[in-house]
């Protein structure tokens, strides 16, 4: 008889900001056995998933090259929880490299007890669906499904520096590897507002190749004195890719606090392409905890997902951590220390002008995010991302709001949100790079009279965000339309700038922390309904240094 034991650990990030920090749930240990038994899935005393495979099955499977979840015991009748069969598939999936495929026709049921399916090989859902039950849940951290690598992340312990904008570590790598830093003594993003806090440890990711060389479209962005902790990943240069699949939360009745649920699919694999996954969500009651996103990408780079249907929540209120009431984030997809993610084509089942339902996305930490040919409520960077971009793309009532590093490009798109980008105040308003729009529609607030600014944001000059906080040095805006038809009776026209500082009047005015505002702002053909014509700000005082030139 052979026997073989794998042990899979989940990794689980929180998304840094919008919630706690959590404890990873528990080792989802499977053991799987080869003897003339039939094929079968059970679970042991101690809640272990045990899988037997008879020799003829074995044989069979491999001939095949697949297998289905109903080959190991899965009933795909929307009852039967179905949880362990679909774990046991892909656990002998993943010891023989199969691609598993979904019943045509199931509805598999998913129960809340703590069971996560390991996805190391390729997956087609394909037209199956699946009712996730989040009503009755044991760990609200175990995802569903985790989307990992058979590569082993490691430990850098000889590099104790690192310099913004380096180009080589000096250190010997397996391959090209996913290398995060992180700096503990030094805190940034130091929260302000009604979600204050006291800000991260100093982190930046970034790619090498096995020579130690730094892909510098995503370079190093921050000076490291110190280094607490250093972690390579290999990134697996195959892609693995996930296609189709229906899936349905039925929400959670918690209390309304901070308690995120991550009851998803979370991808921890480089090199991923998950296509045609559609995820409602039903039984939205009028309170709830929010969730940390049915698509929650982490510690990976080169992920796409493409041609997929989404929900947005419903937004909860809670007492924030300023002890006043706080609208609670909560997404459908979450992306962190992730670099190269790209969303196309990508739409959702609500209304993007919707407000009772929260932004679709929230992000941390990555670099190169991308939005293309996708209508959803919202783009949101909230500790930063090192370039962006959103083209050929709709944006919904929380439009974009960003705050980071690089460039920040966003063309042949329209934004429905009261302003039309939007640097998060919450983090300084910073972004220390280049504002380009280009082809654009702006519709403020969906068309309700509201004032337009172009781009909004909010910076006092008197609180420490653990970095100098920057308003993009140059912003270029070509070929803008602006639909200001609808506007208030004093309308005074759109407005380049919101009024970042309604106190700084006159150089009486003294910043502690000094915002440092823009340099050159070059505009091109911009036009509005309201034939008004376009204003630097209501603060001109504030703005007064900006050079504005138009062609």
């Amino acid at each position: 008889m052979m026997k073989y034991t794998l042990i899979f650990l989940l990794f689980l990030n929180s998304i840094t900001g919008t919630q706690a920090q959590q404890k990873n749930p528990l080792e989802n240990k499977v053991v799987i056995t080869n003897n003339d038994q039939p094929t079968k899935a059970y679970t042991n005393a101690q809640d272990e998933l045990q899988v037997n495979v008879s020799p003829k099955d074995v044989l069979k499977f491999k001939s095949a090259k697949s297998v289905r979840y109903s080959d190991f015991g899965a009933k795909g009748d929307g009852k039967t929880d179905d949880i362990d069969a679909i774990a046991a598939t892909h656990a002998f999936a993943n010891l023989h490299g199969l691609l598993v495929k979904a019943d045509d026709g199931a509805t598999y049921y998913i129960s809340g007890k703590e069971r996560t399916a390991i996805i190391q090989t390729n997956t087609d859902f394909g037209t199956a669906n699946f009712i996730i039950d989040d009503t009755e849940v044991k760990n609200r951290n175990a995802p569903i499904f985790t989307v990992s690598s058979a590569l082993q992340s490691f430990k850098l312990k000889t590099i104790t520096s690192l310099k913004k904008n380096q180009t080589k570590i000096d250190v010997p790598l397996p391959g090209p590897c996913l290398i995060t830093a992180i700096n503990a003594n030094v805190k940034q993003y130091i929260r302000f507002g009604l979600n204050q806090n006291n800000g991260s440890s100093q982190t930046d990711i970034f790619l090498v190749d096995k020579n130690g060389q730094v892909d510098m479209k995503a370079p190093i962005i921050w000076d490291f004195d110190q280094i607490t902790d250093m972690t390579a990943l290999p990134i697996d240069e195959k892609e693995l890719k996930i296609t189709g699949g229906n899936f349905t939360t039925i929400a959670n009745k918690e209390e309304s606090k901070y308690n995120y649920y991550n009851r998803n699919i979370a991808i921890r694999r480089s090199h991923v392409l998950l296509e045609g996954m559609k995820h409602y969500i039903k039984d939205e009651g009028d309170h709830g905890a929010p969730y940390g996103g049915f698509i929650n990408i982490g510690e990976c780079a080169y992920v796409t997902v493409k041609n997929t249907l989404l929900t947005g929540h419903f937004a909860y209120s809670t007492i924030g951590a300023a002890g006043k009431p706080v609208t609670m984030g909560t997404y459908d997809l979450s992306v962190n220390r992730a670099v190269n993610i790209s969303f196309v084509n990508c739409t959702q089942t609500n209304s993007i002008d919707d407000s009772k339902y929260w932004g679709i996305l929230g992000s941390n930490f990555c670099k190169n995010l991308l939005y293309d040919g996708c209508i959803l409520s919202r783009f949101d960077a909230h500790q930063g991302v090192a370039n962006a971009t959103i083209k050929n793309s709709t944006l919904g009532h929380m439009g974009i709001n960003a705050i980071g590093s690089g460039t920040l490009i966003i063309e042949n798109s329209t934004v429905r949100a009261r302003s039309f980008v939007n640097l998060r105040s919450d983090y300084g308003s910073t972004w220390q790079g280049e504002l380009i729009i280009r082809n654009c529609i702006f519709i403020p607030a969906a068309g309700k009279p509201v004032s337009a600014s172009i781009i909004s944001g909010a910076n006092t000059g008197q609180h420490n965000f653990g970095y100098t906080c920057y308003m993009p040095e140059k912003i270029t805006i070509e070929n803008l339309k602006i639909d200001d038809a609808e506007h208030p009776d004093n309308y005074q026209g759109p407005a380049i700038f919101a009024n970042f500082n309604p106190e700084m009047k006159d150089t009486t005015y003294q910043e502690k922390f000094p915002y440092v505002k823009t340099k050159e702002v070059t505009l091109k053909t911009i036009t509005s309904a309201s034939n008004k014509a376009l204003r630097v700000s209501d603060n001109l005082f504030m703005f007064k240094e900006v050079k504005i030139s138009a062609k």
